[in-house]
């Protein structure tokens, strides 16, 4: 995407930012599980497992506040104890979307039992164990709960590149 810039008036490249909350929960078994929804009816990788709640920033949103928004509005939780994870930029020559800006944040501790608030976009919400993801996972968010899983998740990812 290109904008033009008020200033100079020169065209300028332009990133589309969004926020990912990814539920992280300890088992007995001394694992960890995430919590995953399975995308539908959204025009983008539906039939593929991604985060439980995600959406872009707002403007004049910060990324915490529309991941904590989005948490709200995807999975009824609040009060989220939000964690950065990472930012990974990319790209997906394939695909019709913009370059992107993502924000990856992880939560332990919340208020209120996750559910799915919005059953049109999402077919499944369901705890899978780190080491055991289902298939098929969106590519970009594959890649981070990649680096969760082996600990070693840098603070700045790339994808698409």
């Amino acid at each position: 995407m290109t904008v033009q810039d008020p200033v100079t008036g020169k065209t300028r490249f332009a990133v589309v930012p969004a926020s990912y909350v990814l539920l992280l929960r300890d088992t007995e078994r001394g694992g960890t599980e995430v919590l995953l929804q399975l995308r539908q009816n959204t025009g983008y990788m539906d039939g593929h497992w991604a985060a439980a709640a995600a959406g872009h920033v707002e403007r004049g949103e910060t990324a915490e506040a529309a991941a904590r928004r989005e948490a709200l509005e995807e999975i009824a939780v609040s009060d989220l104890d939000l964690v950065f994870a990472t930012a990974m930029q990319r790209t997906a020559h394939d695909l019709p979307i913009d370059e992107r800006i993502d924000f990856f944040f992880t939560a332990r501790s919340w208020s209120g039992e996750p559910r799915v608030v919005e059953p049109e976009k999402c077919a499944d919400l369901r705890w899978f164990p780190l080491i055991e993801l289902p298939t098929p996972v969106v590519p970009h968010e594959a890649v981070v709960l990649a680096g969760l899983r082996r600990g070693d998740l840098p603070a700045l990812t790339h994808h698409g590149f």
